[in-house]
């Protein structure tokens, strides 16, 4: 049986067709799950009483598990339990314009880059839509707040996650969904071509970060494994053919290793690399992790400098949750780790 939260508001629309109803009634359900918080199906009044047996029969409304949270000043991290017992993380950030939230696609990942806590992790199995869903209401919940914008970064590769990924997006984009604006979503990948290829043909206005973390392919190598199969010039060839076919400006994103990408010889190769691209580049201060093989760097802003006098667009990433873990890089899915 399929939980509800897994819906897009097309599916349920055809769901009320296939039952000989009129398919407004799946934007009626919508409106009380997401704009009025009503879970309880018996207490949807403009829905008759057979049709909510119906629904009941036909759907489940089971919710995730807040095991565990840790704060700091402007970060909450959430130890999330899932109904088979695995567990995922999620992150709220508290900024002067609103409220974001980074949410895990996968328990584990498979695609092993060297620096990332998560990477450690080997993949279990993708999350669903409604997992994911459920990452913000159950947040927004116990905060008593409202999320604005929602970047997919936490544990896991999303597009390694693809038709998940889409559903979860059209959920909370919906304007009787949770309404987050398109252009208030991110979506992060270490570089699988093919599926930037298909998220390019979608009518989505999302913004894409692609996690490249080297100039070049001898040091991208030793770092991200996924390297292997797609090289820079095959990952940036893509990022030239999703920007010429969606117009819209692609972040690349940076982590700053110490004396392993972070030369001024490295920030011009990088320079090279982008240049006339519609890209900017946003440079991640390194998070500590169990790791001991690598050292934040402390060329960050001479890199910075040199970028921009390259003509790279170029900004550093405010940290956040550096203290409890739930930085970039940190997320492990176990707080006691």
């Amino acid at each position: 049986m399929r939980n509800i939260f897994d819906l897009t508001k097309e599916e349920l629309e055809d769901y009320f067709i296939s039952i000989n109803e009129k398919k407004f009634k799946g934007t009626q359900v919508y409106e009380w799950l997401y704009q009025k918080r009503e879970f309880n199906i018996d207490n949807f009044s403009n829905i008759k009483k057979e049709i909510r047996d119906k629904l009941k029969s036909d759907f489940r409304i089971d919710f995730i598990k807040i095991e565990k949270k840790q704060e700091d000043k402007l970060t909450k991290k959430y130890l999330f339990r899932l109904l088979d017992n695995e567990f995922i993380e999620a992150v709220v950030m508290f900024h002067d314009y609103g409220n974001s939230i980074c949410v895990s696609s996968q328990v584990g990942c498979n695609m092993g880059c060297k620096f990332c806590a998560s990477g450690k992790l080997k993949k279990v199995r993708n999350l669903e839509a409604y997992e994911m869903v459920m990452q913000i209401l159950m947040i927004e919940k116990d905060l008593d707040i409202r999320i604005s914008s929602v970047v997919i970064m936490g544990i896991g590769e999303p597009l390694d996650n693809y038709d998940n990924i889409i559903r979860f997006i059209k959920i909370i984009n919906d304007s009787k969904g949770i309404q987050i604006g398109a252009r208030h979503i991110t979506l992060s990948t270490c570089g699988l071509v093919p599926k930037i290829k298909e998220l390019a043909k979608l009518p989505l206005q999302i913004n894409l970060a692609v996690s490249l973390h080297a100039p070049n392919d001898l040091i991208r190598d030793t770092l991200m494994p996924v390297n292997k199969v797609y090289n820079i010039s095959t990952l940036i060839g893509e990022v030239k053919d999703y920007l010429t076919v969606t117009s819209r400006r692609v972040t690349i994103e940076y982590v700053m290793l110490d004396n392993v990408n972070d030369s001024l010889d490295n920030a011009l190769e990088l320079a090279k690399l982008l240049k006339g691209m519609n890209v900017y580049v946003n440079l991640i201060p390194y998070n500590e992790t169990n790791s001991k093989s690598f050292r934040r760097s402390n060329k960050i802003m001479a890199f910075y400098d040199t970028l921009k006098k390259a003509g790279i667009n170029v900004t550093i990433r405010k940290e956040f949750g550096t203290n409890i873990d739930a930085a970039c890089g940190q997320l492990r899915g176990s707080m006691n780790k």
